[in-house]
């Protein structure tokens, strides 16, 4: 069945996400140069940033639309994690891979999303899937995918993180910024992401 016949929920374009930056982290680490170590780093760096804006402007909201007040906890308590995560992914970007607390700082975040991603896959999407028809869920995947393209591509502890205009405007302000250090950054080849 093609993928317009059937298109995908929410839920599975959150936890697609997750497994990348699990594949991202992993390449990472089996890099055997500096400059395969550098590309995988920002790699990860750039969809986590994507990933957590979009989730930010898209599914927060949406928990506390259709989850009324337990949604409102979950997107809190969601929101004060992915601060936590652009604060350590600002650090981070600010050290350089062969820095020797690169390898700490970086296994430190990924064990905080870890546990991040796990309650959020376990009890938050299954909570919320459960809440809504699943066409809004495809609906809100399709605007997922879309909001990633016009977000963010660095951790930005300090804008706005509660959706709605504040934020997407923090966020448009500091695309062209963000699309310019990546021009100058190192990327894996297209074909082994």
């Amino acid at each position: 069945m093609s993928q317009s016949a059937n298109p995908r929920t929410i839920s599975q374009e959150v936890i697609q996400d997750h497994r990348e930056l699990e594949e991202y982290y992993n390449k990472y680490k089996e890099a055997t140069t500096e400059k395969e170590q550098n590309e995988w780093a920002n790699q990860f760096r750039w969809e986590l940033a994507r990933h957590s804006a979009a989730e930010e402007l898209v599914l927060y909201p949406a928990f506390e639309k259709y989850l009324g007040a337990e949604g409102k906890q979950i997107a809190d308590t969601d929101r004060a994690e992915h601060l936590e995560a652009k604060n350590q992914l600002y650090e981070l970007e600010r050290t350089n891979v062969t820095d020797s607390n690169f390898p700490t700082l970086f296994k430190k975040l990924v064990d905080d999303l870890r546990q991040h991603m796990k309650s959020e896959e376990e009890n938050d999407l299954v909570k919320f899937e459960a809440a809504i028809p699943r066409e809004e869920s495809q609906s809100l995947a399709k605007s997922f995918q879309r909001t990633k393209h016009f977000v963010p591509t660095r951790a930005h502890p300090s804008a706005p993180d509660k959706g709605g205009l504040p934020e997407t405007a923090a966020g448009l302000a500091a695309l062209p910024l963000d699309k310019l250090r990546d021009l100058f950054a190192s990327f894996p080849a297209q074909e082994t992401v």
